[in-house]
Order: C-alpha cells, then structure tokens, then sequence
C-alpha cells in the first residue's frame, strides 16, 4: 500500500468523523432550541424597524 492510499484512507475518515460532528451537533441543536426560535428572523426585525421609506 503506497502512501496515497494511505492519504486516500485518512481523507474518508476524516470526512466520516465530520459528517458525524455535524449530525450530533444538529441533533443537539435540534433538542436545544425551540422550531420558532430557530426560525426567527432577529436581524431581520431590526432591519425592518430601522428602514426609512421614501414615497
């Protein structure tokens, strides 16, 4: 076995163990916060207050 298979290995594991960071940390994200929290639009809410229209 040469080195880039090697490399090849390591590359796939690496990208298995953050595929699997990136699940837990939805699930753990998922059970943290509530659907409306998570949906809301905070920035988005101070935009609108801020805006200024001109007609």
């Amino acid at each position: 076995m040469d080195i880039w298979n090697i490399l090849e290995y390591v590359a796939w594991a690496a990208s298995a163990a953050f595929g699997l960071i990136i699940v837990a940390d939805w699930l753990r994200t998922d059970s943290t916060y509530s659907e409306d929290v998570l949906m809301s639009s905070r920035e988005g809410e101070l935009e609108a207050m801020t805006e200024e229209h001109k007609i």
